[in-house]
């Protein structure tokens, strides 16, 4: 068990393009992982379909930055097959209140059906986990995610693995050396995830129309 491992250490493994997972939620170890094919969801490059254009005009979600980050990594983590344990949960949350790592929330009224989690370092946000308990929350999660980080100066958004989820919102896989190649700048980036308010739905639709 990593009981040593601190915040600053983590960070300094993203920075080099590592990252950590366990193998299921009760395994305390924590393995680190720098795959040869990695996930990354080009800002520029996300595909709103028009269904998903359709619900974002009808606005069935409110969107949050960092109001329950401790409710989105209980949700992430709560399937039944999860890399994300103890010791993951408890490193991110501190990371949390130090300001590094950030949440965004899906609302349903005062219901939190979905939202996303991960790591700002520079221009560079890691993409955690995310969940959903409503149809399309954690897409339009996502849309407004890759929006906002846009706006704030971001250059990269690594989610790791591709998913089938993932490839059909945009993201693609890189080889490792393209993945480094895009960090080292990414990391030197003048980029704030607070700098602006989340966008509104017609600053999303707005945003992916221009760059779809």
């Amino acid at each position: 068990m990593h009981s040593t491992l601190t915040p600053e250490m983590l960070l300094q493994a993203y920075r080099i393009g590592v990252f950590p997972m366990a193998e299921r939620r009760d395994d305390p170890t924590i393995y680190w992982f720098d795959p040869p094919r990695r996930g990354v969801l080009p800002l520029r490059g996300f595909h709103l379909s028009r269904s998903l254009r359709r619900r974002l005009r009808q606005a069935p979600f409110a969107m949050t930055l960092n109001a329950d980050f401790a409710g989105v990594i209980a949700g992430c983590a709560a399937r039944e097959e999860t890399w994300i344990n103890a010791e993951i949960a408890r490193l991110f949350t501190a990371l949390h209140a130090r300001g590094e790592a950030h949440s965004l929330e899906v609302w349903e009224k005062d219901t939190l059906v979905g939202g996303v989690y991960g790591l700002a370092i520079g221009g560079l946000f890691c993409g955690e986990s995310m969940f959903s308990r409503r149809t399309d929350a954690s897409k339009l999660a996502l849309a407004c995610l890759v929006t906002h980080l846009d706006a704030c100066g971001f250059r990269l958004f690594d989610t790791q693995y591709l998913t089938d989820h993932l490839a059909s919102l945009g993201g693609v896989e890189i080889s490792r050396a393209a993945y480094h190649a895009q960090l080292a700048p990414a990391l030197r980036a003048d980029a704030d995830i607070l700098r602006f308010p989340l966008p509104g739905a017609q600053d999303v639709l707005q945003f992916n129309t221009q760059t779809s």
